[in-house]
């Protein structure tokens, strides 16, 4: 049953910063997943079995839960409408855009869903207002992640324009998805529950597309470090991220939830090092600064306690 609007916590607390953190691990291993699944599976093919691994994963946990499944016609058009703008649409864009450019370009133009966010929620939401210092935040922030990803993935801009388009206008896509998906908190139906069914509407508008543009029956079986890419982007960068996706939504809004993917990049190359041992550069850590940076701006309140100590006292 729907409820009044709820509010949105400006400044995000302790444990959405928590969640946002473990999130953006998880989106920051989708890149890689993508990256080497997509070499052997065709992109709608893939976007289509991400979601519906996820559907069924989801639906098995709200059994196992008991938590309850809204069938309502509210609700699902709420489904439809986060399906396609949060996966069909900027799953499909992505994987065709990491088939033809660079994943640290891909990075970069993905973190570019904040700034679209910031201004999609300042026109469609009354809580979300743009201030001078969040957009002030976002913009360093993406700096810190071009800073970070360096000059090398910065070279192919321009080069593959469709490909680079289709990436931004996925990250569009985020942003109005974002701000639609703040429904769900106002219909009274759980994060749990959202999920399962922003990715089962997912299904169902895919499955069709992929079985037109490629049917599976008519493709070579893809090898086990495939299969294994695409089950880790089903189950850890799609179900339990989307989890804790509108758990942060549902609290702390848009604008706020939008911000991991500022830490993605910080995510991929921290594990890259403690994984992979590979070498931290000076650039590494200059843009972590800079986003950790435009964060602070972003959340506000170190600037408010700074600002307060050097106020001169009565």
């Amino acid at each position: 049953m729907p409820q009044p609007n709820p509010a949105i916590d400006a400044v995000m607390g302790p444990r959405d910063w928590a969640l946002v953190a473990v999130l953006s691990v998880l989106w920051g291993g989708s890149f890689l997943f993508v990256g080497v699944a997509v070499r052997e599976i065709p992109p709608v093919l893939l976007v289509t079995a991400r979601v519906m691994i996820a559907a069924l994963a989801l639906h098995g946990v709200l059994r196992l839960t008991g938590t309850p499944f809204p069938h309502h016609r509210a609700a699902w058009a709420a489904f439809l409408g986060m399906g396609l703008l949060n996966n069909a649409i900027p799953f499909t864009l992505i994987a065709w855009g990491q088939a033809h450019i660079a994943s640290g370009l891909a990075a970069i133009l993905n973190a570019t869903t904040p700034l679209f966010t910031v201004i999609v929620a300042h026109w469609l939401t009354q809580d979300e207002r743009m201030r001078g210092s969040r957009l002030a935040g976002v913009a360093v922030g993406f700096c810190g992640v071009a800073v970070m990803v360096g000059a090398d993935a910065l070279r192919d801009l321009g080069v593959d324009v469709a490909a680079q388009l289709a990436v931004l206008a996925a990250a569009l896509s985020y942003a109005f998805a974002g701000v639609f998906g703040r429904r769900f908190r106002r219909l009274g139906i759980p994060p749990l529950a959202t999920a399962a069914g922003q990715v089962s509407a997912s299904s169902l508008m895919l499955a069709p597309v992929a079985l037109l543009v490629a049917p599976p029956w008519t493709l070579p079986m893809p090898g086990a470090g495939a299969l294994l890419a695409l089950v880790s982007l089903a189950l850890l960068s799609t179900a339990l991220a989307y989890i804790l996706f509108f758990r942060v939504l549902a609290s702390a809004g848009a604008t706020n939830a939008a911000i991991v993917t500022f830490l993605i990049p910080v995510s991929a190359i921290l594990l890259g090092a403690v994984v992979l041992g590979e070498r931290l550069e000076p650039r590494h850590l200059a843009g972590m600064a800079l986003i950790g940076l435009g964060l602070a701006v972003i959340d506000g309140r170190p600037g408010a306690r700074l600002s307060a100590a050097l106020r001169p006292r009565a």
